[in-house]
């Protein structure tokens, strides 16, 4: 049996802004072969055709009239797997000239920027990460201020790039269900937030210690240099930011690697829970259920970014994990899970279940994955739990505990230490995750269940703090008074997506972002760190379910 935790071992303390700790990553360019789009012909909106300036392609240019919606509108056929859009454009001015890009109607870059090129007889390019569906598309350009839109040349649209991902980070894709919240901004500014932050943790926490070709993340605030918890946020985050960083396949498939070299001796498909600093398996070998989550979602997201015929086949990788799951972590009486592998019908344990690997939305792609309805079972069976748990034991403020014991009777928080210690049934280091987890489920599928719940977080949080994000502290009882006094951000991050379910909290989401993204990474604490990265890639619009 193994025992872990995931308190951090190093209190942490929010640290101010700081510089970038890696050189911005960028969408990648065009590819070749690119359709084009003259500008001259498509549909204009408050704009005219020109020829008044000099370098222009085709037979003209559109010049913008100086006003807030002016647009131009083309209509273009894109071939399956385009991944990006290529604007060739003139702006004669000192002055920012953005546009608000959309694609059948979704927005997909918010307020991106067309800075001056020199003069009007001066052209560039500016490119979005995009993915048009296969065929006819319509791609609109609107100026956003009072300047218009500069001067529009022709669009591209990229051909497929082999190798490169179908979803770049940025692309926005997958809309969030109706009515959800985003962070004030324009898109493009929320992506580079992320952008910096994920530079910072992947800085710290990404490593190559132990050769072999592995990738590892590191965790310096856990029981051991490198735990299954660590390696499946890198394989999601990794796969998630792909397009922003051009080393994302190969760092990923080093954390493919990784993995396969560290099989749990209960079931060689899932991946030992703990490493020690040389990378060996330590303490039983066995797994831990949050970690295999995430790899087998990470290999989802791979399959969708890259396709499954290069080195990994990530399809079957992940079809074998899920189902190895299915059969040594999820309770088969209860259908929820089980803490790792090591738990079965005769160890005191089976009849308890945590919090934090409650990940509705993962039961969803593994449905979708595998076909396997009872992934759809798991997922009411735990949906059921959260709204009964809330209900019960924390009508006031919607939290959950570490633990839940007796899940074969009357479920209920634990009334002590049954694993990790005294506050197993508060919300205290595993729970903390559960207003990021429920609310992801809340904004990718509108769920009414997990948006009930999310709200009910949202609801109490921002009472409890009276909207300042600075006074969420490390440690609540589930009636809401607290236990500790601490600051962290795996405390504070994942109650900035229970925020976006609700339409009143525009103000109170603005504030948790604002001090995410001017929360510097302390490579210290990859537990809090890696929180705070993933709750910004929800709350940016930039997580997708596959």
């Amino acid at each position: 049996m193994r025992i872990t935790s995931s308190m951090p071992t190093i209190g942490g303390t929010a640290l101010a802004a700081a510089g970038l700790l890696l050189p911005l990553l960028a969408a990648p360019p065009a590819a070749a072969a690119a359709a084009r789009y003259e500008a001259e012909g498509g549909t204009l909106s408050r704009a005219v055709v020109a020829t008044n300036h000099t370098g222009y392609s085709g037979t003209g240019f559109v010049d913008y009239a100086n006003v807030a919606g002016s647009s131009v509108e083309f209509t273009v056929n894109a071939a399956a797997g385009s991944t990006s859009l290529a604007i060739r454009y003139a702006n004669g001015t000192a002055t920012d000239r953005p546009m608000d890009i959309s694609v059948n109607g979704t927005v997909v870059a918010s307020g991106a920027s067309f800075g001056a090129t020199g003069s009007w007889d001066t052209w560039a390019t500016k490119t979005v990460p995009a993915q048009p569906a296969a065929g006819a598309n319509t791609v609109r350009a609107t100026a956003t201020t009072a300047n218009g839109g500069p001067n529009l040349d022709y669009l591209d649209i990229a051909a497929p790039t082999a190798g490169g991902p179908a979803v770049p980070f940025g692309s926005h894709q997958f809309p969030y269900a109706a009515g959800t919240l985003k962070p004030s901004g324009s898109q493009s500014t929320l992506d580079q937030a992320v952008i910096r932050t994920y530079n910072a943790w992947k800085s710290a926490f990404v490593r190559k210690n132990c050769g072999n070709g592995w990738y590892e993340v590191i965790s310096p605030d856990a029981d051991h240099p490198y735990v299954a918890e660590a390696q499946g946020y890198g394989m999601v985050v990794t796969a998630t930011m792909a397009g922003a960083d051009p080393e994302a396949k190969t760092v990923f498939d080093g954390m493919v690697k990784y993995m396969l070299a560290h099989p749990s001796v209960n079931n060689a498909n899932l991946l030992a829970a703990e490493q020690d600093a040389s990378c060996k398996s330590v303490d039983g070998s066995d797994s831990a259920t949050d970690g295999d989550l995430d790899v087998a979602y990470g290999l989802l997201l791979a399959d969708r970014q890259w396709g499954s015929t290069g080195t990994y086949d990530y399809k079957d990788l992940a079809v074998k994990h899920i189902n190895a799951i299915k059969r040594s972590e999820v309770n088969p009486t209860t259908h929820l899970m089980l803490l790792g592998d090591w738990s079965d019908s005769g160890e005191s344990h089976y009849w308890m279940t945590r919090s934090s690997d409650w990940m509705i939305d993962h039961f969803r792609a593994f449905k979708k994955a595998t076909g396997d309805s009872a992934w759809d079972t798991v997922r009411t069976a735990h949906q059921d739990l959260i709204t009964g748990q809330q209900s019960k034991y924390a009508g006031g403020t919607g939290l959950l505990a570490d633990f839940v014991v007796n899940t074969n009777s009357t479920p209920k928080p634990a009334a002590g230490e049954v694993l990790e210690g005294p506050n197993d049934g508060d919300y205290s280091w595993n729970a903390c995750r559960d207003p990021w987890r429920i609310g992801t489920d809340a904004v990718t599928s509108g769920d009414a269940a997990s948006l009930a719940s999310a709200r009910k977080l949202n609801s109490w949080i921002k009472s409890k703090t009276g909207g300042d994000p600075k006074k969420i502290v490390t440690g609540y009882h589930l009636n809401g008074t607290s236990f500790d006094s601490g600051d962290d951000m795996a405390f504070t991050a994942p109650f900035v997506v229970t925020a976006l379910t609700d339409s009143g909290s525009q103000a109170w989401l603005d504030a948790l972002w604002n001090r995410l993204a001017t929360t510097s990474i302390d490579p210290r604490l990859y537990y809090g760190g890696s929180v705070q990265l993933q709750s910004m890639i929800v709350a940016s619009g930039n997580y997708w379910v596959p």
